[in-house]
This record gives structure tokens, sequence and C-alpha cells, in this order.
């Protein structure tokens, strides 16, 4: 095709992202992978990661990134920074806004990933940046010999709780249900953490505080509904994600939660665009499921740039 900027575009540089860019430039694709910060995405803010094959004393999440960034600049991988504001898939040549400028190429991987998902109960956006967090690496070392709420009772959750002890003196950890939903093995740990108390059954329906912190949450209890205050200096929330979708419009079948529905092959509802990682409607949103997508994608890809 004339006038097409590029073979391939991945949007997204997490995992995924990377991961199609490493098979996408070894198979000597025309590609570009555009970020609208930095590579990394969530796992950025993991703080450490013993599940990921080939590490058996675990790694923290950027010392992951940055061996998969070191490993697809060796291929020559092209990363620009840029973020895409809508996207024209309706033909056979693809088009994507970025600021002012519209790049076309042939296929699309969109790997986007996703990003967490929020209470929506008062004071949330209030103290935003102000003692609520959504990530303990970045913000639990402000919390030294305080007190915090976690809220959520998966596997991130759990895991994340546990840092925070690292700084805190006390961490309540408050889930809607009466047990875990985290793998065994961190619930383990969690339980046996003298520095974190369980609040079951129990969800969050405010966070308070003054004009520049957090003082308190207020706990209800969804089984009896007594609500009760907590003291706390912050409260980090982990209930799960949203896709990041918002640039794609109605262009691809979503599920009903706004992810990207895809076949076996990562092959989405219109020709030549593909997916991969969490923004995928997915039963697991792992660094290794994305890896596995993502490898899957490419190769689709590839085989869809051959035959069109």
């Amino acid at each position: 095709m004339k006038n097409v900027n590029h073979d391939l575009i991945i949007i997204g540089g997490g995992p995924a992202g990377l991961t199609a860019g490493l098979y996408a430039s070894r198979a000597r694709m025309d590609v570009v992978l555009l970020e609208k910060i930095v590579p990394g995405g969530q796992i950025l803010i993991t703080d450490w990661i013993e599940n990921y094959p080939g590490f058996p004393e675990g790694l923290a999440g950027a010392d992951l990134v940055n061996k998969m960034t070191e490993q697809v600049k060796k291929f020559d991988l092209k990363i620009e920074s840029a973020e895409v504001s809508s996207l024209d898939l309706s033909g056979p040549v693809k088009k994507i806004q970025v600021g002012d400028k519209t790049i076309t190429c042939r296929a699309i991987i969109i790997a986007t990933g996703a990003s967490p998902q929020k209470l929506g109960v008062p004071g949330e956006e209030m103290f935003a940046g102000k003692g609520v967090s959504f990530c303990a690496t970045c913000d639990g070392p402000f919390f030294k010999d305080r007190v915090v709420a976690a809220v959520g009772g998966g596997d991130t959750a759990v895991q994340e709780s546990i840092f925070l002890t690292k700084f805190a003196k006390k961490v309540y950890l408050i889930h809607r249900r009466d047990e875990l939903r985290a793998t065994k093995i961190i619930q383990e740990r969690a339980l046996a953490n003298n520095k974190i108390e369980f609040v079951w059954d129990s969800i969050v329906t405010n966070i308070k505080g003054g004009l520049t912190n957090v003082d308190a949450i207020t706990v209800k209890n969804v089984k009896t509904n007594e609500n009760k205050d907590l003291a706390v200096d912050g409260c980090f929330i982990w209930v799960g994600t949203v896709p990041n979708t918002n640039f794609i419009g109605d262009a691809l079948k979503l599920d009903e939660n706004g992810f990207i529905i895809a076949d076996g092959n990562m092959a989405t509802s219109l020709p030549g665009v593909f997916v991969a990682g969490d923004v995928r409607n997915t039963p697991l949103r792992q660094v290794a499921t994305a890896v596995g997508d993502a490898a899957i994608a490419a190769v689709s890809a590839e085989h869809y740039l051959e035959e069109s």
C-alpha cells in the first residue's frame, strides 16, 4: 500500500506491548510502539514479582521492565512517546490520531492495559494524592509509623498490604467478603503478619479528612449494616481494574465491562486489529498472560500483513 507510514503500530508499552514489539521487530516488520508516558505500565508500580518464570528469587517490577526494554532495543524497536486520542479502523489503512498528527499503518496491536478501579465514594477524588492512593510502591514510604487502610481481597490488594507493613505501624485490610480471593501463599503471609488487621464483610463508604490529609474512613458491614469510623492516615485502594479503552469509542466490540473481545489469535472484531494483555477480556491479568497474548498477537499480525 502506498502512503502508509508503517506496517504495524503497537499502542501501549507495558509487558504486552514490549513483547509484541520484540516479536515484530525480530520479524523485521516496520513497527513502532507508542507509549504515552514511559514503557512499563502498571508493572512499574509493582513492588515485587515472584510468579514470573525464570526468576526464582523474584524481582522488582521496574527491574523486569528494564530488562524487557533493553531486550527490545537490541532489535531496534522504535519506541515513541505519544498519546493516542482516537482511531479510525474502518478501512484496510488504519489511522491513529496523535496530537495534531495522523499516523497510518496496515495493522494495529492494542496493548493499553487497565487502570485501577475506583470506589466511587465521597472523599476519594478530594483526597487523591493527599492520602488516597492506588500505589503502595509510590506512596508507602510517606506513611512510616502511621496507620493506613487497604481495600480489596485479591492478589494485588493482599500483596501490596504486606508491602505497606514495611512502613506503616498498622494496616487495616478491608474486604467485602469473609475470606480473601488472593493466592493461598499470599493469604498465608498476610494472615501471619501481626501488623495487618482484617476487617471482614465490609466496604468503605466515606473517606474523611481535613483540607490536606485523610484522617478517617467510614466502614459499613454488609451483613449487619453497622457503620463505624476507623482513624487512618491513608487509604490504599485495590478493588479491580478498568480497561484503558476511552480512545477506541465504539470502533471495536467490547464486553460488558469495556474490555476488548478477541479470539484465540488475539484478533478483534475488525480485520488487522489485534489485542494483548490486560485490556483484553481475559480470565487472568498477569505479566505471564500478557506476554503470552502479545506473542500470539504479533505472529497473528505478521500473518495478516503477509496475506493482505
